[in-house]
């Protein structure tokens, strides 16, 4: 068999496999239809007060995808820290990846603060992407000085690993990748969704109630591949790849662009099974292409 393992900022995961943000809850929820220690980690959503997110409809379908304005609906890192947490400590025995969002730096900075201090956070991935939210989110991650400006505050304030999480709706990802970088940052997160939007025909209004939302499925994957490849070929950090990503194939892909791990997002809320079903199929496809070790293909599109 295949070695699966990577290493993410320092940590060795028992492979590249990683839920997305939003898409996982806070794990336990999934960990009464399958042992969610075969995960590499997962990543849940946190902001310094309470969202109840944005007003439905808040899904749309869409061919090869679906649109979702959800808001980073979660009940605030006092709440995250004091009740969800403990229910996580009782079914994950690995690290858990924190994704914090904010509406102004000092957000980003004191929710950043209070999960520092929490043991079974291994890294901070910081949205500076989300399109979904007003006034924050997706406002820091389209010019570089304002991206730069999250990392420091955030990093002033841990000791873990901070992963940048950049949005696709950018001219030039690759400048406010550099600009994460050169500003401290441990990693990137790459791509979140792309703004996108349905019209009702016989209402003659947006399916979503907030107009806009952001578009994820197996569509939006070839835009990811060729970020994640722009990406990690212009920065000397680890890139996380996501985007579209629905089976092992996929992954393999992101992996010889330049991912050092891979989340899988909107295809958990299809099938939740397909997180474990994808680390399952590691291994045949792997021997399939002649891969002993993922480690070793990491940006190995260069070497083909």
């Amino acid at each position: 068999m295949g070695k699966l393992s990577v290493n993410l900022c320092g940590t060795e995961l028992e492979n590249p496999i990683i839920p997305a943000s939003g898409t996982f809850g806070f794990g336990y929820e999934f960990a009464d239809i399958y042992d969610i220690n075969c995960l590499g980690t997962f990543s849940f959503n946190g902001t310094r007060e309470a969202r109840f997110g944005n007003p439905t409809p808040r899904i749309a379908e869409c061919p090869m995808g679906m649109i979702n304005a959800v808001g980073l609906q979660n009940p605030g890192v006092e709440k995250v820290i004091s009740e969800e947490l403990p229910k996580l400590r009782k079914c994950f025995n690995k690290k858990v990846m924190a994704n914090i969002s904010g509406f102004s730096v000092e957000d980003y900075a004191y929710t950043g603060q209070k999960l520092d201090q929490e043991d079974i956070v291994g890294w901070l991935e910081v949205n500076i992407s989300c399109p979904n939210v007003h006034g924050g989110g997706m406002t820091f991650g389209t010019d570089p000085d304002s991206a730069a400006e999250v990392v420091r505050a955030v990093k002033a304030v841990t000791t873990k690993p901070v992963i940048i999480k950049l949005t696709p709706n950018v001219t030039d990802i690759v400048s406010i990748a550099k600009a994460c970088e050169a500003a401290g940052a441990d990693g990137l997160s790459l791509i979140n969704t792309m703004l996108g939007m349905r019209i009702d025909l016989k209402t003659k209004k947006p399916v979503i109630a907030n107009k806009m939302g952001g578009y994820s499925g197996p569509a939006v994957f070839p835009v990811a591949l060729r970020m994640v490849y722009q990406v990690a070929n212009a920065v000397n950090i680890p890139v996380i790849g996501l985007g579209g990503v629905s089976t092992a194939e996929n992954v393999i892909e992101m992996m010889l662009a330049g991912a050092t791990a891979v989340q899988i997002g909107s295809a958990n809320l299809i099938d939740p099974y397909i997180c474990r079903d994808i680390i399952r199929d590691l291994p045949k496809v792997m021997e399939k292409y002649n891969i002993e070790k993922l480690s070793d293909i990491i940006g190995g599109v260069n070497n083909g």
